[in-house]
């Protein structure tokens, strides 16, 4: 019998955080650094109150968040065991891939990947030659290339609505889950609270705990953020209001100006992610956050959805007060973005690639959301999310449900990606979050009659 180990969880009782969700989230971080390994028996919910002094709720609906995340099972008659995988491969940071599964005929159908089939090659080589020409640099540039953030401010203003002002500035960025964690370091203080969507992206969570900053939950619901429901005490408040991810809903424009507003009185700085902004569907979008508040608000974009993660890089847009701290921090450590990626996006707008391929991307994810949308309708399949980005959300009833969802898609082909992962806290949504754009408009056919069988109102 596998032997028992000493569990690191220390509970702070003065914390806002429910002592469930503490708890929780030290087991999850025990069990991705490597202090509990794959195989360790855990106490059960009893001995484990009993050894912190709580109510059994609490361990119990703690071992309930880890079941359901896929961190922990119960073996009949013998206990609960830890299924993480191997230290350094951190189950909150991880996406499933393909190479998860040990085989070639999977259909990746988990979200945020981009569409890359559909970069014309052409342009794609004739950007990287022309970015190879360029005479190697001698000093680092910490905030970017002159030439990027030009390309960069030209883009948003086009494609996002977003003048950059006398009030903001901006800079390259090594990625989203970069930049948050860049914010994390350089602007906050360890400790320090910060609100995260929830369910949300969990790269962003992941930054922040990195950077000894304490994550709470923020509930969402079909209109984005709840605003109302965010601890009053909390330093940061981090979002995605343009297509929440990975519920797939839009702030509305009440949410956005309440936020903004509450940010303003109580001294928070609204982190704005838009990591897919420039694909919408059906209507204008709405005003972001930084265009409302550039006091307050810090915009963080990527080119990881729009082209590739290749490039590695992105961008930020902030008051002067929050630049100078991040080129402040870039300094004192000797980190940056790398120029290459840069360079090809500069040479990419130059030569109108950018601007064609955006456009060609928009009609083709429209597309297929409509394949999606139709085919899974049409066989009593609910769908959740805006006509917008590149997935959407296929909900069911309980975790159970979730898991079996995942685990026939996998058995008929289908890589899934379940809701239950994406919160901090308890899980309260269940289902798959279905992305679009990463395999080929075949794949997405055959693979969305499999779907509907597994999904629809016959399954099971």
């Amino acid at each position: 019998m596998a032997e028992t180990p000493v569990l690191p969880v220390t509970l702070d009782r003065e914390s806002p955080e429910p002592l469930a969700v503490q708890l929780a989230e030290q087991l999850r971080a025990a069990a991705g650094d490597g202090r509990l390994r794959s195989g360790d028996r855990l106490p059960s919910t009893r001995a484990l109150a009993g050894e912190l002094g709580v109510s059994r709720t609490v361990t119990a609906a703690a071992y309930e968040q880890l079941h359901a995340e896929g961190w922990i099972a119960g073996r009949h008659g013998s206990g609960t065991y830890v299924t993480t995988s191997p230290p350094g491969m951190l189950r909150a940071d991880r996406k499933p891939a393909r190479r998860d599964t040990g085989r070639d005929d999977v259909v990746d159908l988990t979200p945020g990947s981009p569409w890359a089939e559909g970069i014309e090659q052409a342009a794609w080589r004739r950007a990287w030659r022309a970015a190879s020409h360029v005479t190697p640099m001698v000093r680092p540039q910490r905030a970017g290339l002159p030439e990027y953030r030009a390309a960069v401010a030209e883009h948003l203003l086009r494609h996002r609505g977003l003048r950059i002002g006398d009030s903001e500035v901006l800079l390259a960025t090594s990625g989203t889950s970069s930049a948050v964690a860049e914010l994390g370091r350089a602007v906050l203080r360890p400790g320090d609270m910060v609100a995260v969507e929830e369910p949300g992206y969990q790269r962003a969570v992941g930054a922040l705990r990195t950077a000894g900053l304490r994550v709470v939950p923020a509930t969402v619901d079909a209109d984005g953020l709840l605003v109302e429901a965010i601890p009053a005490n909390v330093r940061a408040v981090y979002c995605s209001p343009a297509h929440q991810y990975p519920l797939g809903g839009r702030m509305s424009a009440a949410r956005r100006v309440a936020l903004v507003e509450r940010a303003r009185e109580q001294g928070w700085l609204v982190v704005e992610d838009d990591y897919d902004g420039e694909l919408r569907y059906d209507v204008a979008p709405l005003p972001l956050l930084a265009g409302l508040a550039p006091d307050v608000v810090v915009h963080l974009g990527t080119t990881s959805k729009i082209l590739t993660p290749t490039l590695g890089i992105g961008w930020l847009v902030a008051p002067p007060s929050v630049v100078a701290a991040v080129l402040a921090h870039r300094d004192a450590t000797g980190i940056g973005p790398a120029p290459a990626g840069q360079l090809v996006v500069v040479e990419l707008a130059r030569g109108g690639d950018l601007g064609r391929h955006l456009r060609r991307l928009r009609r083709e994810l429209s597309e297929r959301r409509t394949l999606v949308v139709e085919t899974l309708v049409r066989g009593g399949v609910r769908v959740l999310g805006d006509d917008a980005g590149a997935h959407v959300v296929v909900p069911v009833a309980s975790a159970e449900d979730e898991r079996e969802l995942v685990r026939s898609g996998l058995e008929r082909g289908l890589l899934l990606d379940g809701l239950a992962r994406h919160h901090v806290g308890r899980a309260r949504w269940f289902g798959v979050a279905l992305g679009y754009a990463a395999c080929s408009r075949d794949q997405l056919k055959r693979s969305l009659p499999v779907l509907v069988e597994l999904a629809g109102p016959g399954a099971g």
